[in-house]
């Protein structure tokens, strides 16, 4: 017997319908608010088109709400994260994350003139949120074989570079309030997944803290022909995903920085495109109908 002929074949992957489309809408409609600052009317708009949204197909929306005063200028803003879960009475949960917030301050642009403006946020904020908001569509029209929570955190990209515990201030308000009953048995964070020109490498904290979730995620996106999901390790990038994983849920992070409008005026919804949410979805999907 040749040792291909012993092997068992591979069942197709269950994906639902992901409309790259309807996801893209909701990344133009979010930057459309403008920037999603803390404090500002474009963020105070935002949230409420977002606990709408998920309101629709969620069983239960709740806005996580907190005070926290910025670092770097000192201002209090009022922060929340969103949480809206489905499938409530199934024990088997994921959790899929993305920051919906805007960095108050575009302080990589190359020219010094726009260094104190927001950020616009298309792919570094919307993107994520974008695709979650698609999947939340799905998940209300076909439910899963486990339950799911999107999370979506605020204070996310106010940090100092330097200065870990500045960033994912809402990542940690979340995961310092967690029931120590919920225990998600895999964590996706998306953030920064709509470059045109996508390429997702196995992050660093991922791979230290939950390298058998990359290997499960990436072995699907294999499957479903997503070449985008690369072999390569980048290193550690402090984000939403490592309070999550340092309160012992396996959370990933599903993240491209290189990207050359990251923190700049410039990041804006032509450098995006519906093809790369759609791939992103796309796995993220394949996790939720198709559970370890």
């Amino acid at each position: 017997m040749h040792a291909c002929e012993s092997k068992k074949p591979v069942s197709p992957l269950h994906v639902p319908a992901f409309d790259k489309q309807n996801a893209f809408a909701h990344l133009t409609n979010q930057v459309d608010f403008g920037a999603r600052v803390p404090g500002s009317e474009a963020h105070a708009a935002c949230l409420a088109y977002l606990d709408s949204s998920l309101a629709q197909y969620a069983q239960s929306v709740v806005q996580q709400s907190f005070e926290h005063t910025i670092e770097k200028t000192g201002e209090k803003v009022k922060l929340t994260n969103l949480i809206a879960s489905f499938g409530t009475d199934k024990g088997q949960r994921v959790l899929l994350a993305a920051h919906w917030d805007c960095r108050p301050w575009a302080d990589s642009d190359p020219d010094t003139a726009n260094q104190r403006k927001p950020v616009p946020g298309a792919n570094d904020g919307a993107s994520g949120v974008a695709v979650l908001l698609e999947i939340a569509r799905i998940l209300k029209n076909e439910p899963p074989p486990v339950g799911v929570d999107i999370v979506l955190f605020d204070g996310e990209d106010f940090g100092i570079h330097g200065r870990d515990e500045t960033w994912a201030v809402g990542a940690q308000y979340f995961a310092n309030k967690k029931d120590p009953r919920y225990t998600p048995q895999i964590g996706l964070l998306l953030d920064m997944i709509g470059d045109k020109d996508l390429k997702l490498m196995k992050e660093g904290y991922s791979m230290h803290y939950a390298p058998g979730v990359v290997d499960f995620v990436w072995g699907y996106a294999s499957r479903l022909g997503i070449s985008e999901f690369v072999g390569e390790q980048m290193g550690p990038i402090t984000d939403d995903h490592l309070p999550l994983l340092k309160a012992g849920i396996p959370c990933i992070n599903l993240i491209d920085l290189d990207y050359d409008f990251h923190h700049t005026i410039e990041d804006t919804p032509d450098k995006c495109s519906p093809e790369s949410l759609e791939k992103v979805g796309k796995v993220a999907l394949a996790v939720v109908y198709n559970p370890q």
